[in-house]
């Protein structure tokens, strides 16, 4: 097993200068005194936390003996993969550059648009590299919608879920890139590692060869490992693939109306594949198991990974999103002259006597006017301000079909540092838990040597989503016993928490079940002026960070492309209110 990128402990007096080694100095922080945080909530997500009264002795960092040198966590970062010169990357930088390159137009467009996430932002992102006015309204303090985060009252954050930014997200990777903050990506060893149920403690790792070009690396990985799959498994399994290999984009499509478990099974493919590997896949892929998920989604996902040399790559963002990607979004809208207003919750889609829209009415009764309107907010938000005169036409109609899928991510704080982790993201293959990383290690910001904070995606929510905190971080902590046998017990007798935060989102992404494919709307309503953009319209992306980018970039391409319709729109209504 290689070693590469692992978590390690070593003597800080032989310790090498490394450049890609960080430094502890500027990056660890001391325990405050132990205090309750009051909770934070909204409409779209409850964030609470608390604090655990220990025993002092127990808070103290254990200290070396005076014959030992202190250990100091060493966290290895990897160069940012190779992707500028593939095909998706290419493609995604054209659509980028052809904003920036379209002819400035005379009159700039008033475009208002609800939602500051991903797809919010970066519509308006892409319409004020045309030379728009973007008007960005956002319910809540804070930027970032699903990828948003807070900070408590020690200054550590907390977020919305633990997000991954895969080398198969070329929309993201060239924003990244035209925002000049590349280097706030951390890349990890190109490596999938999952935890073994069936031995505590111990993993099992799917490792890509960088001297192989896809798919040949990805197939190397699965048969290398030997823990998780039969040899017989494996070849029932790619025996299963051979149709959407062969059948390309067409027979993905086509899967959309059968779920995962039901697909392995009608291709023959043992059910311990699906227990094996798909379980913790469907949980990562949209937070739902796979006898609910849509096999297009996995088959999606397998095509990006296979494909793409380094499309399964993952990178940790270095701090928070809001800060370190949703801010610098924000400052380039507002430094071409757009808006981004948080604080402005609308109540209302006010129309014209002929349905369109006439403005947006906020909850404080301020209404905000455009030339076009754009909802970029979660789908299950947008149904509740759908119009009435609009519900019964079959754009909004099908939307009902869409609903978003509950997620809730726990943040634990420990005692101490704990080993038997990695410096990556990791499958819990918990019945409970999805996906999980010690952030103290895989982020810069959260960094520290002393104590792990663990990140934790627990999934599927539906029957935990109402449940306390308390019982919620009960449950963790067993299962979390389990991944940790020699250093987490479920009464605390071994680490101790310092304090914790849940964080519920009652409707996150749409959940991706069988036949939700036709009722993903374009991004252009039938109503004149009025678009869309998130992860839940049409894109090939689906559900993820990228499939919202994207989405913003589509709604702006069809707001623009809407030019002298809109602008024309605009000089009616300004001669129509000249004439009154």
């Amino acid at each position: 097993m290689s070693q590469f990128g692992h978590v390690s402990a070593v003597n800080l007096s032989i310790q090498n200068n490394m450049s890609n080694i960080w430094s502890s100095e500027s990056l660890q922080r001391q325990c405050c005194n132990v205090r309750q945080m009051n909770g934070l909530s909204s409409a779209s997500s409850d964030a609470m936390g608390h604090k655990l009264r220990i025993p002092a002795a127990h808070a103290s960092t254990t200290r070396s003996s005076r014959n030992t040198s202190p250990l100091k966590v060493v966290c290895i970062d990897y160069p940012r993969p190779e992707i500028d010169n593939t095909v998706n990357y290419l493609e995604a930088a054209s659509l980028s550059s052809t904003f920036r390159n379209y002819p400035r137009p005379n009159k700039p467009l008033e475009i208002v648009i609800a939602g500051a996430g991903l797809a919010g932002l970066s519509t308006a992102k892409y319409l004020a590299d045309a030379g728009h006015k973007p008007i960005v309204l956002e319910a809540r303090d804070v930027l970032g919608g699903k990828v948003a985060a807070w900070k408590d009252e020690d200054g550590d954050w907390y977020e919305t879920g633990l997000h991954i930014f895969f080398g198969a997200y070329p929309n993201i990777q060239n924003l990244f890139g035209e925002l000049g903050i590349n280097d706030r990506l951390q890349w990890k060893e190109h490596s999938m590692i999952f935890a073994m149920p069936n031995k505590p403690g111990e993993f099992s790792r799917f490792d890509f060869p960088d001297v192989l070009p896809s798919p040949l690396n990805g197939i190397f990985a699965i048969l290398r490992n030997n823990e998780m799959l039969t040899w017989p498994e494996k070849v029932k399994f790619a025996i299963g693939l051979l149709p959407a290999i062969l059948g390309g984009q067409a027979y993905v499509e086509a899967q959309d109306g059968i779920t995962v478990q039901d697909w392995m099974r009608k291709q023959g493919v043992p059910d311990r594949v699906t227990t094996e590997v798909f379980i913790a896949m469907s949980k990562a892929l949209n937070f739902i198991n796979p006898d609910e998920l849509s096999m297009q989604c996995v088959l999606i996902a397998l095509n990006r990974f296979l494909q793409e040399k380094h499309g399964s790559k993952m990178a940790f963002l270095d701090g928070s999103p809001p800060e370190r990607l949703c801010k610098p979004i924000a400052d380039h809208i507002q430094s071409r002259g757009g808006q981004v207003r948080l604080d402005s919750r609308i109540r209302k889609i006010d129309l014209n006597e002929d349905g369109t829209v006439k403005g947006f009415i906020l909850s404080n009764g301020d209404v905000i006017k455009a030339d076009a309107y754009v909802f970029a907010t979660p789908v299950d938000i947008l149904k509740l301000l759908v119009p009435q005169d609009w519900k019964e036409i079959q754009y909004f109609k099908k939307l009902e079909k869409l609903v978003g899928v509950p997620v809730i991510n726990v943040h634990i704080w420990f005692d101490r540092k704990l080993k038997n982790t990695y410096d990556h993201l990791l499958f819990s293959r918990s019945p409970l838990l999805s996906v999980y990383a010690d952030m103290s290690v895989t982020c810069k910001e959260y960094y520290d040597p002393n104590k792990s904070m663990l990140e934790l995606v627990f999934a599927p929510a539906e029957e935990w989503i109402s449940r306390s905190d308390e019982e919620i971080i009960d449950a963790t902590m067993k299962e979390l016993a389990k991944l940790f046998p020699d250093e987490i017990a479920a009464d605390q007798s071994k680490a101790k928490i310092l304090k914790y935060h849940v964080v519920k989102t009652p409707r996150s992404v749409y959940k991706t079940t069988p036949g939700s494919e036709p009722c993903r709307p374009l991004q252009k309503s039938p109503i004149e002026g009025f678009y869309l953009a998130g992860d839940y319209t049409k894109q090939k992306y689906l559900a993820s960070m990228e499939g919202a980018v994207l989405s913003g970039k589509l709604c702006a391409q069809a707001i623009i492309q809407d030019y002298e319709l809109l602008a024309a729109r605009g000089q009616r209504k300004l001669a129509e209110a000249t004439l009154v």
